[in-house]
């Protein structure tokens, strides 16, 4: 990955910390990008020293990515991440969405999580579909939890309504 890469040309071991621009060049964002982040997710606590400057542990090197896959590539807003930490666990979200393990399967109460972007997007996607390359387009286990709470509500609003 860019983030092996970027250790390769460092020097520096896998658990060794990270500074800013180490972490923003190896997620390939800029610094101020990760800075705002810190103001909205309180689990990105990078460790600070003289003059401020952050330090970054492999876990919240972790989080990050984890977070900006799910902002970047899963459609996710900002809020619907926070909501998805809250119902699900920062560490089973973020080890989820590296591919650590499977993500939990909603509660069958139809609790869904709201992400009007990834349904937006999913909705985008199936307007268009493109068969040569299904399996490309292929959900996060988060992205596909969501849809599926999001289906048993409309199931059960439909059946309300008949």
């Amino acid at each position: 990955m860019q983030q092996e890469a970027s250790q390769r040309r460092s020097g520096k071991g896998r658990d060794a910390f990270r500074t800013i621009s180490e972490v923003a060049d190896g997620l390939d964002l800029p610094q101020h990008v990760l800075r705002f982040w810190e103001s909205k997710f309180s689990q990105i606590k990078p460790l600070k020293r003289g003059g401020n400057r952050r330090y970054y542990r492999p876990d919240d090197v972790r989080l990050l990515t984890a977070i900006k896959q799910l902002l970047h590539n899963d459609g996710f807003t900002i809020r619907g991440v926070q909501k998805l930490f809250k119902e699900h666990g920062v560490k089973t979200v973020v080890a989820a969405q590296l591919g650590e393990q499977s993500f939990p399967e909603e509660k069958s109460n139809g609790a869904a999580i709201a992400n009007d972007e990834a349904v937006a997007s999913t909705q985008e996607k199936a307007a268009t579909p493109d068969v040569e390359h299904a399996e490309d387009d292929a959900l996060s286990a988060p992205t596909k939890a969501t849809l599926q709470s999001l289906l048993s509500e409309l199931k059960i609003m439909r059946a309300l309504l008949d």
